[in-house]
């Protein structure tokens, strides 16, 4: 069995920024040179998400939309009241409970075939990566297993 890692970094430009990283993880396969197995693909942050679904910028729209219906960013959450919140604070703590709850409807991570060096996916499947809080450095986990 052989394992391959890589750390993927990007930088959001924008709250609801979907990035197609597609192309990225299949090059990442192709140089890891494994045949077959799985590959997981995480996401190391609690407001930003991975996910599997087609890129047509109606349909990411809709997904924006129906997200901010969950958790609008300009309702209370008591995640955003510094007077009694102690807890995971750090010098740039900014009010951001809506995306924590959005982000509690999206998967932190995707597991997916390797067959013949290639990601298995359907016609119009494509691995998305979702800003659910606002521009900045992320990073993705990537990690092959297989022969």
């Amino acid at each position: 069995m052989n394992i391959a890692n890589e750390t993927i970094s990007l930088e959001t430009k924008e709250s609801f920024d979907i990035i197609d990283i597609t192309e990225r993880i299949k090059r990442f396969v192709q140089e890891s040179k494994i045949e077959n197995g799985l590959i997981n693909i995480q996401t190391l942050h609690t407001t930003a998400k991975i996910f599997v679904n087609e890129n047509e910028p109606e349909l990411l729209k809709d997904i924006k939309n129906h997200l901010e219906k969950l958790a609008p960013k300009n309702d209370k959450y008591h995640h955003d009241n510094f007077d009694i919140r102690t807890v995971n604070m750090c010098n740039d703590e900014c009010a951001n409970g809506h995306a924590h709850c959005k982000a509690i409807h999206l998967p932190t991570s995707v597991s997916l075939n390797l067959v013949s060096n290639k990601i298995k996916l359907g016609t119009w499947q494509r691995i998305m990566f979702i800003e659910l809080d606002r521009p900045r450095k992320r990073q993705i986990h990537v990690q092959i297993i297989g022969e």
